[in-house]
């Protein structure tokens, strides 16, 4: 982000012409929250405002003036990404690569870091294992079958859902309310709870969650560990404070404990308006609670805009002020351009909403504009498919953000479980996953046998085979199976001393027979497989050491998405946070889809107030022209849906915002539980523009049947009436049906505009009688 230079205010006229050049550019408010390094300060940073850069200037401003060392600092991020990019700022800030910042990551990558230093308080070894979900998950079921839980009925994967949210609120076994312990496996969920931490101890391991909840745990019963710690950190450093949960929020509150009178030196970073991440454990009322939290604590606002012109700032601030909810602050431009106004359009279908801005994006190309600074923010992920087969049919390039992670896939999973085992033999879930992978005919009798020794003996499931290799327990075949992979964990381990890892791995997997397999593998995808664990390979080259690079994984949640094509982004709007592009398109905006139903349903108005942060969000990602769109039916979940304009829609000020192609047959609809005036969408004629696309010029053909009250019929096909309007139904029982998915069938009993029909071969069904016509 290009940030003009500003004229000099009341602090930064001070510094003189001996400046440090870190300081040159900086505005008013962005001056003073790095200069002021006593005490508690949250920076409340809009949209646009420059954040990063204060962040980041702040911390060399502490290291230039020597305040702190890079030691004594404590920098906390979210992502691998936004930690890597800190500490290249702050390089180039201060003149050179920071190497000295130990405490500059994520809150599970130094979590981590601290566990491994204090692992004994907490009952690990520090060598000690980070288990991803799928290990989570292997284990959960091992503890279901223990417990003679049915896993149909309460699956592992729901188990590990809530255990997450246990963590991510701070609860430890003894924590569950009877409401928590209650819900799952008849009340069994917490004991299987404190059974998996047991195990985990067994295992010398800890999943993503224990990183914080383990220090937390750490740091209330060692005083004096918390007491080092609190010497040691000069300056605590956060940022998107907004986005963090319980556990996160309760760990930084131990570290920033005051110390006598001496208030800590924390400072925040956030913004409440883009707190979006409610759905996994973000509290906002984190930031919202600050200045309670830290009394005395100062509050820097930063609301000059680099990013967007004046009216994409002025649609956004005009709608978050909807929200009670929030600390408040109105976004400025800086950019010094009205710019355009955001445009609304509104499409008959989902399928015309996607050609429509297929067009709108080849002219912008046609007059110059790059692919790459042109997004598609989607609220649900399964608006993508029908952006995607029209850009397939324009030829036009574009990539879709999010979907299955490198780290993800099984085969990665299974080189990676090859590794671990090399690095750590103790590792029951790496061996269970690749001890017979590929097939080397030992079936789940073999591995029963192996995980009841290693179970009554309490030890390592591979120091278990070493003992079964050498009993009668097992078949001779199977016997000499097991001895042959033993001696091969045996030479890896040895040559691990010797040869360099990502070496090594490469030869773990070809002398496995691992890479055979694929090789062998005729599918499609085998190819893809094979190149991906080069990839992997390739990727470790990089790290010091194996294990080091396994820590590295366990930790790393983002995907790379920084393809060199010129394409057009499609993401979620949750994707699209920290990110911008010069032309953003928000398609859906129709009430249950944006605001979501499921939001408003499970946590009502504080459901509908991040809907509206989502909004916002999406808005400021845009620097010149922000798209709005809506479609009048959707099909969603296999079903069409007649829909009706966002709210959010009337929320947005009109003199900032071209609504052009919108139709009649919105007003009147009443949602959100209270009765809506007339919307002024409702004013335009909705056939003015020349939108010659044959959606539209059909639905233009038939504008003068739009006061019948019966259903509008376009090229002889019934189009959705979804509510009744008394009108009467115009089908009798027995009369013969045809609808466009079940096929023919005949009506069983009407009642009001809804069907029940008995079609041939799937069955009787309740259909809208608008999505069917006569036999």
């Amino acid at each position: 982000m290009n940030e003009p230079a500003h004229t000099p205010g009341p602090i930064t006229s001070q510094l003189g012409r001996n400046a440090p050049p870190y300081l040159e550019g900086l505005n008013e408010e962005q001056a003073e929250a790095v200069l002021t390094t006593d005490g508690p300060l949250l920076v409340l940073a809009g949209a646009g405002t420059g954040k990063t850069r204060v962040l980041t200037t702040r911390i060399a401003h502490i290291l230039a003036t020597r305040k702190a060392r890079g030691g004594q600092i404590l920098a906390v991020t979210f992502t691998n990404k936004a930690a890597r990019e800190m500490k290249e700022r702050v390089g180039g800030l201060v003149g050179g690569a920071v190497e000295g910042m130990p405490w500059l990551g994520t809150f599970h990558s130094i979590g981590a870091r601290i566990l491994r230093r204090n692992a004994e308080a907490v009952d690990l070894k520090s060598d000690f294992t980070i288990l991803d979900v799928d290990d989570q998950i292997r284990l959960i079921k091992q503890l279901l079958a223990f417990e003679n839980v049915d896993e149909k009925r309460w699956p592992a994967r729901q188990f590990a859902i809530m255990m997450d949210g246990w963590k991510n609120r701070g609860l430890l076994p003894k924590d569950l309310d009877e409401g928590d312990a209650g819900f799952f496996a008849n009340g069994k969920a917490r004991k299987i709870y404190a059974d998996y931490q047991a195990r985990l101890k067994q295992l010398n391991a800890a999943d993503f969650g224990d990183l914080l909840l383990e220090g937390i745990r750490l740091f209330r019963e060692n005083p004096d560990i918390l007491a080092d710690y609190h010497d040691r950190f000069r300056y605590i450093l956060v940022d998107e404070y907004q986005d963090s949960n319980t556990a996160q929020y309760a760990w930084l509150r131990l570290l920033a404990q005051a110390k006598g009178d001496q208030q800590p030196n924390i400072c925040v970073v956030g913004d409440d308006d883009q707190s979006i991440y409610g759905w996994r454990g973000a509290e906002v009322d984190n930031i919202l609670r600050f200045e309670k939290d830290f009394p005395g604590a100062k509050v820097i606002k930063l609301e000059r805009n680099y990013r967007s012109t004046s009216n994409i700032l002025s649609a956004a601030s005009h709608l978050i002020a909807h929200n009670e909810d929030r600390l408040g602050k109105t976004l400025q431009t800086d950019v010094g351009e009205e710019g355009e106004k955001l445009s609304l359009v509104s499409v008959w279908d989902s399928e015309e909403e996607a050609r429509h801005i297929g067009e709108d994006i080849e002219q912008l190309q046609r007059k110059g504009h790059a692919l790459n600074d042109i997004a598609i923010l989607v609220r649900a992920s399964f608006q993508m498919r029908e952006f995607e087969e029209r850009f397939i049919t324009l030829g036009l390039n574009y990539r879709v953000i999010g979907g299955p992670r490198f780290y993800e896939r099984r085969e990665i999973r299974d080189a990676l479980a090859y590794l671990r085992l090399v690095n750590q033999p103790a590792d029951d879930l790496a061996f269970e996953r690749i001890v017979n992978v590929p097939k080397r005919g030992l079936g789940d009798a073999t591995i029963k046998i192996i995980h009841e020794v290693a179970r009554a003996q309490s030890i390592p499931m591979m120091q278990a085979t070493r003992m079964l290799v050498d009993t009668e327990e097992l078949k001779p075949k199977q016997r000499s199976t097991l001895s042959g992979l033993m001696d091969q964990f045996d030479d890896w381990a040895a040559r691990l001393r010797t040869v360099p890892f990502h070496e090594l791995a490469e030869q773990v997997l070809d002398e496995s027979g691992y890479t055979a397999m694929w090789q062998n593998d005729k599918s499609a995808d085998a190819p893809g497989r094979l190149e991906n664990l080069k990839e992997l390979i390739r990727s470790m080259e990089e790290f010091e050491t194996l294990g080091g690079f396994l820590e590295h994984v366990s930790l790393v949640m983002e995907r790379d998405t920084g393809e060199a094509d010129d394409a057009v982004s499609i993401m979620t709007l949750h994707s699209a946070k920290g990110l911008e592009f010069d032309t953003v398109f928000l398609p859906g905006w129709e009430e249950g889809l944006f605001p979501h139903q499921r939001a408003l349903d499970e946590s009502g108005r504080a459901g509908l107030e991040e809907e509206r942060r989502l909004a916002y969000v999406g808005i400021t990602r845009a620097k010149k022209r922000a798209k709005l769109s809506l479609a009048q039916n959707r099909r969603i979940h296999g079903l069409w849906q007649t829909a009706i304009p966002s709210r959010f829609l009337d929320e947005l000020p009109p003199e900032a915002v071209e609504v052009t192609d919108t139709g009649s047959s919105y007003g009147g609809y009443n949602y959100g539980g209270r009765q809506q005036t007339a919307s002024r969408f409702d004013n335009a004629d909705p056939f003015d523009a020349l939108y010659e696309t044959p959606g539209w010029k059909r639905a233009r053909a038939q504008q003068t049947r739009r006061k019948d009250p019966g259903p509008l019929t376009i090229d002889g096909e019934l189009v959705a009436r979804s509510v009744d309007d008394g009108s009467g139904s115009g089908f009798r029982v027995g009369d013969t049906a045809v609808h466009l998915k079940f096929g023919t069938g005949r009506v069983a009993s009407v009642e009001g505009n809804k069907l029940t029909i008995d079609f041939e071969g799937v069955g009787r069904k309740k259909v809208i009688e608008s999505f069917v016509r006569r036999g």
